[in-house]
Formats: structure tokens, C-alpha cells, sequence
């Protein structure tokens, strides 16, 4: 009697490890498509007896397991996290299993540890970083092994990056600045928050902010400004800080986070003097604030075409190899005001 080849002689025909084999056949881990066609090959040629098994698993929808990695689930982040997870879903091109993470820190390290712990497990992910060495270095290190990384709505500075999808910043600071530089009452004073200039996203908000008004409104005072890491509480003192100290101060820019500590701070203030403010993104306190003239606009996110988007570029990556890095996707704000939300 002959002994039918085994796991261990298929995975060494096919010059793969018996995990490997093991992942085509339970579709547990990804697996390059090149590499499942291999392992089929192999397990044809010394007769494999799941042969049958292994060709099925190549001609059904594939298996692509995503994950994105975002920043703490305020309600920004958790309705992104829907709109990922449904476009991942909704894939028609493959079965799709999303995997969501809120992270509880924005320290570099942590993040650089989470993609390191994070990318072995699945095909492609996409996270929203700070741009430092060592968030640099662990996207690198996954693209080395094969797991195409993605920055959201802040780049980085590694070309490892296999592209980028956010807003445009240059529109972002220019739109407030025409914003500022028309509804303030009188010249003065502007204030800016911004959550790290690490995310480059941010800075540059605040640098075409800043450039806009060097240009068209050179009478306003802008102040130096205030770092609040994306948190409420730190924004809310922030202002509040300011609108004390400052008699003339005019407008206030927040250029990241942070809405809902300024809406506070100027619903304390009162409208007397009426200080201008341009925030980002539509929650339940800015759209409030938007109804109540306490917010003059907010700049929004489109973020079910940058997740819809997003999803077909890692499909790209986990499915065509050695797909070359894409250029960044840099989508218009959306402008939010009283009359269109």
C-alpha cells in the first residue's frame, strides 16, 4: 500500500511552510494569491488528496481581512469606523472581514507597537498616525513583510507608505481664512489650536491658514498657536483662556480636534463681542453651534468616499503583487454651515 502525501510533503514540494498550506486550505491567514496557486500546483502534480479543496478556495470570492487603526472613539471616529467597516463588507469583490481598532493612545510608540502586533494577521491596514520615527519605522518594517500600510487623514514621511487618503489641508487653512478674514466684525486678534504638529495634515491646515491671511487680510493679529492633543478639556481651557485675556480677539481656527471644548468655552462666552470660529467636522455640539451662530463653519470630512475608496486600493494591494505606491488621495473639505446641514 502507498501512503498519500502528507500536509509536510505538499508544503515541501510547494516550498512553503506547512502553516502556509494550512492557511490556504481554512482561508485562516492571508495568503498571496501567487503563493495559494503554487501550493495548488504542487498538491496536483504529487496528488494531494484535498487537491479538490484547494482548487475551490481559488475560485471563490477571497478571503481579504483589513484592519484600521484609528484614534480614540470620540463620535468622529466611531462613525469612520462604520463607514470602514461597511465598505470592507460591502466589497463585492471579496469576502471581506473588517477589523476595527479605537486606539486608547496616541503615543508614537504605541501605534508603531500596534501596527507591528497588527499587520502579520491580515492582508492590508490603514492607520491615522503622527508622523514620527518610530511610527515610520514599524509601517517599513510591514511593508518588508508584505502588509501594505495606509495613512488616514494625516500622511507620514516614509515612501513605505503605500498611499494616503485624507482631506486637502492646503483648502482646509485657506477656505477658514477667507471665512475669518470676512465674518470678523473688525481687524484683531485670531487665535489657533491645533492638536500636533506632528500630524502633518494639521500643520500644513494651519500653514495655508496662515498664508491666506499673510496675503488677502494683513490687518488681523494672529496669535501664536495652541497645541490641545485632540482633547476636549484642553481645548475648552484654551479658549476660555483666551477669550478672558483677549479683548480684541476677533476669530479663533481650530485646525484639528478639539470642537466640542471650544463650543463650550464660547457658549460660556456669550456673544458679546461676537468672536468668529471655524472648527472641523460635524458633531452633535458643532452642528448645535452651527444652528446657534456659536460656530461659523465647520470643514468636514467626506468620510464614506475616502472608506469607499480606501477599501478598493487595499483590494488592489492584497490582490495584484508588487502594486506600486499610489499617489495621495486628497479630497475637498466638505463646507458645513447653519443653511446646509
Amino acid at each position: 500500500m502507498v501512503d498519500r502525501p502528507t500536509i509536510y510533503d505538499l508544503a515541501n514540494k510547494a516550498g512553503v511552510s506547512v502553516a502556509t498550506v494550512d492557511r490556504v486550505l481554512n482561508r485562516r491567514l492571508p495568503v498571496r494569491e501567487d503563493t495559494a496557486r503554487r501550493v495548488v500546483e504542487a498538491a496536483e502534480s504529487i496528488g494531494f488528496h484535498a487537491t479538490g479543496l484547494l482548487k475551490r478556495r481559488l475560485t471563490e470570492t477571497p478571503l481579504r481581512r483589513f484592519a484600521f487603526l484609528l484614534q480614540k472613539p470620540d463620535a468622529f471616529y466611531q462613525l469612520f469606523g462604520k463607514e470602514l467597516v461597511a465598505a470592507t463588507k460591502s466589497a463585492h469583490q471579496i469576502d471581506g472581514k473588517p477589523m476595527l481598532e479605537f486606539m486608547a493612545e496616541v503615543e508614537p510608540a504605541f501605534i508603531a507597537e500596534r501596527i507591528r502586533q497588527v499587520a502579520p494577521k491580515v492582508d492590508a491596514l490603514a492607520v491615522v498616525a503622527l508622523d514620527y520615527p518610530q511610527v515610520n519605522e514599524a509601517v517599513e518594517w510591514a511593508a518588508a513583510q508584505g502588509t501594505p500600510c495606509f495613512t488616514l487623514l494625516s500622511n507620514i514621511s516614509t515612501p513605505s507608505v503605500a498611499g494616503h487618503l485624507g482631506i486637502d489641508g492646503r483648502r482646509n487653512g485657506r477656505i477658514a481664512g477667507w471665512t475669518m478674514s470676512r465674518l470678523a466684525r473688525s481687524a484683531g486678534k485670531v487665535g489657533i489650536l491645533v492638536g500636533s504638529h506632528r500630524y502633518l495634515h494639521q500643520e500644513l491646515s494651519e500653514i495655508s491658514f496662515r498664508t491666506f491671511m499673510r496675503e488677502h487680510a494683513p490687518e488681523f493679529q494672529l496669535m501664536e498657536p495652541i497645541v490641545n492633543l485632540d482633547d476636549e478639556a484642553i481645548a475648552y481651557e484654551a479658549v476660555s483662556k483666551m477669550a478672558k485675556e483677549n479683548d480684541d480677539l476677533v476669530g479663533i481656527y481650530v485646525s484639528g480636534g478639539g470642537q466640542d471644548g471650544l463650543v463650550r468655552a464660547l457658549r460660556e462666552h456669550g456673544d458679546a463681542p461676537k468672536i468668529v470660529a471655524v472648527c472641523n467636522e460635524l458633531t452633535t455640539a458643532t452642528r448645535e453651534a452651527l444652528h446657534d451662530g456659536v460656530v461659523d463653519m465647520a470643514l468636514g470630512t467626506p468620510i464614506a468616499a475616502i472608506s469607499k475608496r480606501l477599501v478598493e486600493m487595499m483590494i488592489k494591494f492584497a490582490t495584484v503583487p508588487d502594486t506600486p505606491r499610489l499617489a495621495p488621495l486628497l479630497l475637498p473639505p466638505e463646507i458645513l454651515i447653519s443653511e446646509n446641514i
